[in-house]
């Protein structure tokens, strides 16, 4: 018997130091981690101890022998990762993450403020709150009036496995020395200045707000719009709640092939029993069952092995019940230079990806809503006068780089698409965060290790420090966050206990400055009315998404 890893991984990391023969990788300090689409459990290592079981945050890891028939497939990718020759001959030796031993200043409690509440920045609480012997004060402050960032807001309403991994931010939040400031927005609130007053340290996790464009001409036709805005509205997003998608016609086209790009595709052909049993906004769930779209496009502009969607997400797609999953051949074939590139830095997960694309249906059904996946395809044109009528597509062809890598170059087949809807998917971007250095070009501030630089001075800006992907850009997943954050707070305990952090000049509390923000309680009260009204209809919870409903809700339960 064996345990094997299944769709819901979120990278977190929590099994790797408890197995005691190392057979799950890849490992935080291994290459591969930073890019890895899960983790995988060696089958010819494991010795079916079951300790990944129990401190996994989101329930991934099953024993073989209880694998449903549905996630049969992930015996098999868990076994492929090891088939590789670059993942083969791993030290079974445990692997153990060192655990420093911090010296606190005499008498001195180390307060930092933390702005943003998402998994990165609720990792980096967790870590300041864990330290032993040391005394520690997190304030979290966060602009929405609910917490836990893109877990609740980005993570699709069918992934509720996915979404627990918020119960490890509850049990962080419970922790002594923590505070949350809830409905306060830094910046607008509350300055920079003033929090670098009042803490010793100030974290940016703020995340990656913007999206990025396609450039092409009628992007901004009534339509079209970016997934990011779609899967806001979904989620109940308090910005995103009135926002408006045309769902009358047949066909929706999505621009890009990433995890994002395979959640709105389900989504928007998801059926009204399965989204009944999920927390998606109660305005989206009754605009999304009565929409008219059939046929979802998603479009890669690279091959089948550079698809930017996971392996497990794709064979978690071919699982819904009544959902046809079509390719074209032809563009699911892996090309001469792939195989060449990939003959030279061996890569089998990605010819792993290509053969299960290969094996999907060539015929689009007659009936039944379907994905059909679209290969080395680019957008040149969103046409329509008034609205969105259709997306003109190029054919592209890989070519070698000057990097050994490939590129797509446009070639000259176009194609028309008709379709109503357009939904562009092509990655998140950071944005500036007022008065401190920003990267305009990669969307994240500039660091070292955490610590945020100023690239006029060439050095670091005191005590302040980021995470996640204002950090490193919008790569990962939830669970590569934690490590993400583990090093930013090494290196701002480094500077705290070597003295290069000065103490606060103001002492006085910053909730007195603060008197319309929502705190721990509010949000409690918020959680609980949203879990008990959900329970009544057999879902997670029925989200609020109206912010006034959300202070009336919090003001009756803050402490």
């Amino acid at each position: 018997m064996t345990y094997v890893i299944t769709q819901s991984c979120c990278n977190d990391t929590a099994c790797v130091p408890v197995c005691p023969v190392n057979c799950i990788h890849p490992t935080p300090d291994e290459p591969g981690y930073a890019t890895a689409e899960m983790l995988y459990i060696d089958p010819d290592s494991c010795i079916d101890c079951g300790a990944c079981v129990d401190v996994c945050p989101v329930s991934a890891i099953t024993a073989d022998y209880e694998l449903p028939e549905e996630l049969l497939p992930f015996q098999d990718l868990n076994a492929q990762y090891f088939r590789d020759p670059a993942h083969q001959g791993y030290d079974v030796t445990p692997s153990k993450r060192p655990t420093a031993r911090w010296t606190a200043p005499p008498e001195q409690t180390l307060r930092v403020a933390v702005v943003g509440s998402g998994p990165a920045a609720s990792f980096a609480a967790d870590e300041l709150l864990s330290q032993r012997g040391l005394a520690v004060e997190v304030d979290m402050f966060e602009r929405l009036t609910t917490p836990w960032g893109l877990v609740r807001f980005g993570v699709a309403p069918d992934h509720q496995t996915t979404k627990s991994a918020a119960e490890t931010f509850v049990r962080m939040s419970r922790r002594k020395g923590f505070r949350m400031f809830l409905n306060t927005e830094v910046g607008t609130d509350i300055g920079h200045d003033e929090l670098r007053q009042r803490y010793h340290a100030v974290i940016y996790a703020v995340g990656a707000p913007g999206d990025r464009g396609l450039g092409i001409a009628g992007e901004h036709l009534p339509g079209s719009h970016s997934a990011k805005e779609f899967v806001a509205w979904y989620n109940g997003h308090p910005d995103h709640v009135d926002d408006h998608f045309d769902l009358s016609g047949e066909r929706a086209v999505v621009i890009g092939n990433g995890n994002v790009a395979l959640d709105v595709a389900r989504v928007l052909l998801a059926d009204e029993a399965s989204l009944r049993r999920t927390d998606i906004a109660d305005h989206a769930l009754g605009q999304i069952v009565q929409s008219s779209i059939r046929e979802v496009v998603v479009v890669g502009r690279r091959g089948p092995a550079q698809a930017a969607f996971t392996t497990p997400e794709l064979l978690g797609l071919q699982q819904v019940p009544g959902l046809s999953v079509v390719v074209k051949p032809e563009e699911v074939e892996v090309d001469p230079a792939t195989m060449r590139v990939l003959a030279a830095k061996p890569e089998s997960l990605a010819l792993y990806k290509a053969a299960r694309l290969a094996e999907l249906d060539a015929e689009v059904p007659s009936s039944g809503p379907r994905i059909v996946m679209r290969f080395l395809r680019s957008p040149t044109e969103i046409l329509g006068d008034d609205h969105v009528e259709g997306v003109r597509l190029v054919r592209n062809e890989l070519v070698d780089d000057e990097h050994g890598g490939l590129v797509a170059v446009a070639g000259t087949e176009v194609e028309e698409i008709e379709c109503g809807l357009v939904l562009r998917s092509v990655g998140y971007k950071g944005s500036p965060v007022p008065g401190l250095p920003f990267d305009a070009d990669r969307g994240v501030l500039p660091h070292l290790r955490g610590r945020v630089t100023d690239p006029r001075s060439a050095g670091v800006v005191p005590g302040v420090y980021t995470a996640g992907w204002i950090k490193r850009g919008p790569t990962g997943v939830i669970g590569t966050n934690k490590v993400d954050a583990i090093e930013t707070v090494g290196s701002l305990l480094e500077d705290w206990t070597s003295g290069a952090l000065t103490a606060p000049r103001v002492t006085s509390d910053v909730a007195e400055i603060l008197p319309h923000h929502v705190d721990l309680g509010g949000w409690r009260a918020i959680d609980a009315h949203e879990r008990a009204t959900g329970k009544s209809l057999r879902r997670p919870r029925v989200k609020v998404v109206r912010l006034e409903e959300q202070l009336e809700i919090a003001r009756g339960g803050a402490s």
